[in-house]
């Protein structure tokens, strides 16, 4: 059969709309950002618990559990996705987060928590790095910057939803009912992952699938080409996929990201754990500090618009260092005393920066790496920021419990973002900008 026979073939193959695609992707990042600051929310409620008697050390271990797992997961996920498809990873990834996490709304022990959020954790820690992975290769990797800050629209709408929840809930029903709804949302979710999730068509082609690869691309109308540097694919062709990151072209990249995740996820868990009782340190009522949480999420629901639409036009690289360097200014600027409205405009605007700045560096690491690493790069890109998020919660802990949260949590979350901008500044651009994704071939079935 031809080339012109094929493509008519193809041109009349039922079109399928990525949508479903993307917004079952973007309900699961939600849990992701509901774990992000459920915490952060309830952690006042459960130290003033009279049942538990929970101390600042049991706070930080909890934590921390949680995170541990997350890292773990983050790596066995990227490993186990580029060998056994992106698709059930992700599933996986978010239904062990669910069953686990509904049992710690029984006010289990503080020992049997700790244990389930760190199981909990690992289960959940390769859900957003895979579905970057996954909504990468759907929509192309010109558009790398754009696809991770959709999903990771979700993340902080699920963040911003569980703060409103808490506001909601925390003082007539307490802190047990936050993981139970959490935890029973994320399972009504599976079903509907299984039925409109494909495979990546990309991920297919790499492992030798063509007829499935092919059949996917058809239906949706994907381009098969990866559209990535040759070179790097030629070099990663013959080894596995965690020493593929360390071939002579990726190997500088893979050091700068993972700096740059450690520190990123660093401010993003430490601003989302502690932010509450920083301020309440700082003699600001309850309320108003879960409400700082609350705006830190909606400023970084609107970053990540901006971040996506000006990352597709220039690059997630340099979009990362200006958001970096950002970030820290307006840290900074949150130790100073302000007036009340003019401090919630503060935080608005850090959370337009902090969070983008992260995701940024999620978009590069798709973008600069072929199908088959891609989700290998993505976990351990997440695994080894989860360090920096295990670091965040720590330093922040660390400061509130010896009486030092305000101001000088802030100080150095500011000095953290200026470190993340140096790091990564020693990245470099690998995606083969000659041959655009316009002008990729067809899909031939």
């Amino acid at each position: 059969m031809g080339t012109t026979t094929r493509r008519r073939v193809a041109d009349q193959t039922p079109r399928r709309a990525i949508f479903p695609v993307v917004g079952v992707l973007w309900i699961a990042a939600m849990f992701d950002g509901f774990d992000l600051v459920i915490l952060g929310t309830v952690l006042p409620s459960m130290l003033e618990d009279p049942e538990w008697h929970l101390t600042a050390g049991q706070a930080t271990q909890i934590t921390t559990a949680g995170l541990v797992g997350m890292m773990f997961g983050a790596m066995t996920a990227g490993w186990l996705t580029d060998h056994f498809g992106r698709k059930w990873v992700v599933i996986f990834a978010v239904a062990s987060f669910s069953a686990l996490t509904v049992p710690l709304g029984f006010h289990p022990s503080v020992t049997v928590f700790i244990v389930l959020r760190f199981i909990a954790g690992a289960g959940l820690g390769g859900c957003l790095p895979i579905g970057m992975a996954l909504l990468t290769e759907f929509r192309g990797g010109a558009k790398a910057g754009s696809a991770s800050t959709t999903l990771m629209t979700g993340y902080h709408v699920g963040a911003v939803l569980t703060a409103l929840l808490g506001l909601w809930m925390l003082q007539d029903h307490g802190w047990p009912i936050m993981f139970i709804i959490g935890g029973v949302a994320g399972l009504v979710l599976v079903p509907f992952m299984i039925w409109l999730l494909p495979e990546s068509p990309q991920y297919l082609m790499a492992k030798g699938r063509e007829d499935e690869a092919r059949r996917i691309a058809a239906l949706y109308d994907l381009p098969l080409s990866d559209d990535f540097d040759h070179g790097a694919v030629e070099e990663t062709k013959d080894t596995n996929s965690v020493a593929a990151l360390f071939t002579p072209t990726l190997r500088r990249n893979t050091v700068a990201i993972w700096g740059a995740s450690f520190m990123g996820l660093l401010l993003v868990y430490g601003l989302n754990t502690w932010l509450p009782q920083i301020m309440r340190a700082a003699d600001y009522p309850i309320g108003s500090s879960i409400g700082f949480l609350l705006v830190l999420n909606v400023g970084a629901v609107v970053g990540l618009w901006i971040a996506g639409a000006v990352a597709d036009r220039s690059s997630p690289r340099v979009v990362s260092l200006i958001w970096f360097t950002a970030s820290a200014v307006f840290l900074a600027l949150l130790a100073v005393r302000m007036p009340m409205v003019a401090l919630y405009g503060a935080v608005f605007i850090t959370g337009v920066f902090v969070f983008s700045s992260q995701v940024m560096i999620y978009a590069f690491t798709a973008a600069n790496h072929p199908a088959k690493v891609r989700a290998t790069a993505m976990g351990f890109s997440a695994g080894i920021g989860r360090l920096g998020a295990i670091s965040g919660p720590l330093l922040a802990g660390t400061l509130a419990a010896t009486g030092h949260a305000y101001p000088w949590g802030f100080f150095g979350f500011a000095a953290v973002g200026a470190l993340g901008a140096v790091i990564f500044s020693t990245s470099h651009t690998l995606r083969n900008s000659s041959r655009p994704v316009a002008q990729q071939e067809p899909v031939a079935v």
